[in-house]
Parts: structure tokens; sequence; C-alpha cells
């Protein structure tokens, strides 16, 4: 039996930004997971999942091609990560297998709520872990990045892949976004395994180190939004007023490049300066998109704890789910979280991970 997980993950900052090619943001690992276990079975695989139970999902081969029973599941990402795990291993040489793959998620509540953690990133992260270790693959981080990033992008199509980078490498990162553009070209042209071996065009994945008096505080606002939705929605607008656009891309570069400084300064001070001028970032970006980014009730989650001198934002695409704060570890902060919990705000008892 293997087992692997994969940690969930918030942006802290440089949302938007991030999906245009050589855009930086920061974001953290959390310590809630995804699990995978793989045992290998002989002549029939299957994926199960405690979230999903009714749509367990059975194959079979023909030849090292996998053959579904049933297409019409709620595996995709998992399905993507499978197919092109194997034609790499194929590619080593490496004999096909038949095998269970048994799936839990602690990304989202008991209840089926959506916190806007990654889900699908973790999964498609330790799936390819779970692979990896049966097939005997030894990938590094950036070859596990990379095949990540492929098999997202295969399914979603759009997005930055910083949950992916924040899932691989745990902690907290500064991720520079590779142009997808290219890679679109480069697979057609490149085996998986050369891909692999490439410099991929402006990716960039720095580890950083928070300081010591620096404590992350996340609420969620329920609403969980639809992160491809925003984020098409935002590039709709963005031909109209291009020039706007390209001062918010500068002007975003430009702040997560100063919080970065911060981290490398042990600085909270400048940290929090920095978190709060990318929340107007977003909110004048979302203005010119015409899309709510910060809902009412982030704002005032927003508003709750600066009066307790946090810096606080949104985080991820917005349009609900959860909102982030960043405030010294000496203030007491329950009467922040009492205030949250009169105001439909769940305080979410969520830590960075470390790898």
């Amino acid at each position: 039996m293997i087992s692997v997980k994969a940690p969930g993950k918030l942006y802290i900052a440089g949302e938007y930004a991030v999906v245009e090619t050589g855009q930086p943001a920061i974001l953290v690992a959390l310590d809630q997971f995804v699990y995978v276990n793989l045992e290998k079975s002989n002549d029939l695989g299957s994926i199960i999942s405690k979230q999903y139970k009714e749509n367990s999902l059975y194959w079979k081969r023909e030849g090292n091609q996998i053959i579904f029973d049933n297409r019409d599941n709620p595996f995709h990402y998992i399905l993507s990560a499978i197919n092109l795990v194997e034609e790499y291993a194929q590619s080593l040489g490496k004999k096909m297998e038949f095998y269970h793959l048994k799936i839990d998620s602690e990304l989202d509540s008991p209840d089926g709520k959506k916190y806007g953690l990654g889900s699908s990133a973790a999964v498609t992260v330790a799936t390819i872990k779970a692979l990896s270790e049966f097939y005997e693959l030894n990938l590094s981080k950036e070859h596990l990045f990379k095949l990540a990033s492929i098999a997202h992008l295969n399914v979603q199509g759009n997005g930055s892949l910083g949950d992916i980078a924040a899932s691989v490498y745990g902690g907290w990162i500064a991720y520079h976004s590779f142009d997808k553009e290219w890679l679109k070209v480069a697979q057609r042209s490149y085996t998986i395994s050369e891909l692999l071996d490439l410099n991929w065009p402006n990716l960039k994945v720095t580890q950083l180190t928070p300081p010591d008096n620096l404590n992350l505080l996340i609420g969620w606002t329920g609403s969980p939004a639809s992160t491809s939705h925003l984020v098409d929605a935002v590039a709709l607008h963005k031909a109209n007023n291009q020039n706007k656009y390209n001062q918010f891309l500068e002007n975003s570069w430009k702040c997560i490049d100063t919080m970065i400084t911060g981290f490398k300064e042990n600085s909270l001070s400048k940290i929090q300066e920095s978190l709060i001028y990318n929340r107007e970032l977003l909110r004048n970006l979302a203005s010119l998109s015409s899309v709510e980014i910060e809902t009412p009730l982030l704002t005032k989650f927003i508003t709750s704890a600066e009066k307790f001198g946090g810096a606080a934002k949104t985080s991820g695409a917005g349009g609900g789910d959860c909102g982030i704060v960043l405030i010294d570890k000496s203030m007491n902060v329950e009467p922040l979280f009492a205030y949250w919990k009169e105001n439909g705000i769940v305080p979410l008892s969520l830590h960075v991970y470390q790898d």
C-alpha cells in the first residue's frame, strides 16, 4: 500500500495578475490535505473517493491504455493525472499495472462546503505522487510541479497554477507564473520527458520565511466562487481597458516584489502595507471589470480585522470564500473571532504546512 498526501493552499497576494506570464504571487500551503492510497491489483482498477461514494469508477486495460466503464464522473483531474503519468512512465520503459486508488479530502467541510483551498490542485498533486512512487519514477519537486501543471491545464484550460506550486513545495512561497502559451506549443513538439527537463519561460518558485511575529488568520464567508468564471470575466473586460489593465499588472508586480522584500527583511509592517495595497489594486480591478471580488461580507471581515491592527484582504478569486488577515502574534484575536461568528464568518483553524 502506498499512502501520500498533498496540502491545500491559500493565496496571500497577487491574484488575477498571476494568470499573466511572469507575474508573481505569494501563497501558503495549509495543514489540510488530500490523501491518496494506492494498492496494486491484478485485472481491474478503481478510483474510489469518500466524497463521491456513489461515483466509484472502475477500469480495465486494452494493451497499455486504460478503458473506463463510466466517463460521467467527478474524477477529471485524477484521470488527467493518471493518463499523463502513465504516458511518462511508459516512455521510461515501465510496465503498466492495475491498482486501486482511494481518495479522501480534508479540504471541504464534512457537509460538503467548499472552502476554496485548492482541492483540484491538491488531488492532482497527490495522485501524481502516488503513481510516481508506484512506478518508481523518483520525481523531483520541479518535475512533480510540471506534470501536475500539465494535467491540471489539460482539464481546466486556464489559471496560474500557483495552487499547484503551493501544494508541491509547501510553506510560504513566491511564485512567478510561466508562459502557458509556450507550453501549449511545446506539448506538440516535445515528449513529456523532454518537457520536464526544459526550462519553462518565466517559471520561478522561491521559498519564503515569514517573520516570527506574523500570525495568519483565515475566515470563510460562504458563497464559494468559481475561480474559472471570475478569471474569465476579468479577461473579457481587459481587452476593452488594456492600458488600465497593464497598469494593474505593473502595480501588482511592484506590490508583490515589495512584499517579498518584506519577507527577506523579516518586516511584518512592510508585508502588511503591501497586503493593504494589493487589496486596493484588486478593488480597482473589480471596478474596472464589473466583477464582484470583494463581497459585502468580505468587506466587513476586512474592516473588522483592521480595527484589531491587522492587514486583511480577499484570498484567491474572491466573490466569497476566504479572507485572510496578517496580524502580530502578540494581539489577542479571540474578540475578533467572536465578531466574525456573530456575523456569519467562520474562523478556520488552519496553519501553514511545511513539507
